[in-house]
């Protein structure tokens, strides 16, 4: 029997998916000096997909492992969106800063909203575009610091633009759902995974034989085996079951306001890292998260105002 929506268990796997994911990218930024970007998206789903496998095993049985009609729009979107997000966000986490990849990433929900009206013609109300001006507004001042001209320097326009693209596939990615129809979150999300899993290997080995990229040694793998770890269970497995739980419990609107909590966090831990932040990248997230917040707030009132018309 399915258990009832429960605002406590709710909050408490929103809690373990915020802090799950809250340090994917300042340890990912500490890691790509040792493995690059095609061997750290390959080398977290191959232990990922693993765990993931086993956990809808024992939750839905054999039976769910089964693709049926649905083997090939799965292994186009788990492509487009397990490797275009890893791939680009890694590889432009090389250039730009963890809080500027999170804040940027952190757009998702406000990408979606126009993807839904660019795809399937679902225009958002007034209100949303004005937040979704703001925020995109305030990702430019945290990217630029004031200092348009900043962005050439080091190759973070690269990095920021590739990040950008990452969370464009995820958003591709996102408009999926209703082809899967039928499939418990859990099952969509490990079926899709599996492809795109295949597929990070798949292009990492590739770029070994292109001599973009070098297969990580033993030692290598050994001396960030911690990391590894946290990425696969945490990352990769917690934080998706944390939040479709989340999800569940308390509402896909109150889930993705708890999401705005994670810019936040990243800002925070690399504070403790000893970076330091101008007043302009500070206004510009309180820009963004203050804007997305905004949105999902109105769009609870909306929804409870239809719920009881």
């Amino acid at each position: 029997m399915p258990q009832a929506p429960s605002p406590l268990r709710g909050t408490l796997w929103l809690a373990l998916a915020v802090f799950s994911w809250a340090g994917l990218f300042p340890l990912a930024k500490r890691t790509l000096p040792v493995l690059d970007a095609f061997a750290l998206g390959s080398a977290r789903y191959a232990l990922g997909i693993v765990l993931f496998v086993a956990i809808l095993w024992v939750a839905e049985g054999a039976r769910a492992l089964r693709y049926g009609a649905r083997l090939v729009p799965a292994c186009v979107f788990g492509v487009v969106g397990f490797c275009g997000f890893n791939l680009l966000v890694w590889w432009g986490l090389v250039y730009t800063r963890p809080e500027h990849a999170a804040i940027i990433l952190s757009l998702q929900s406000a990408l979606t909203a126009l993807a839904l009206w660019l795809v399937r013609g679902l225009r958002p109300a007034r209100f949303t575009l004005g937040c979704v001006g703001v925020a995109i507004a305030g990702v430019l001042v945290v990217v630029t610091e004031g200092d348009p001209a900043a962005l050439l320097a080091g190759g973070s326009l690269v990095g920021d633009l590739l990040v950008f693209l990452g969370a464009l596939s995820w958003v591709a990615y996102s408009l999926s759902g209703p082809l899967f129809a039928g499939w418990s979150p859990l099952r969509m999300t490990v079926l899709t995974a599996i492809p795109g899993t295949v597929g990070l290997i798949a292009i990492h080995a590739l770029a070994i034989a292109a001599g973009w990229s070098q297969a990580p040694s033993l030692e290598e793998l050994l001396s960030v085996k911690w990391q590894l770890a946290y990425f696969a269970v945490f990352t990769v497995v917690l934080g998706v079951l944390g939040f479709n739980n989340g999800v569940r419990h308390l509402g896909a609107l109150n889930a993705m306001l708890t999401l705005n909590l994670i810019p936040v966090i990243v800002f925070a831990i690399e504070a403790a890292l000893g970076r330091s932040f101008s007043m302009l990248e500070i206004a510009g997230a309180t820009l963004v998260i203050g804007a997305l917040a905004a949105n999902n707030l109105y769009l609870r009132a909306r929804a409870a105002e239809n719920a009881d018309a």
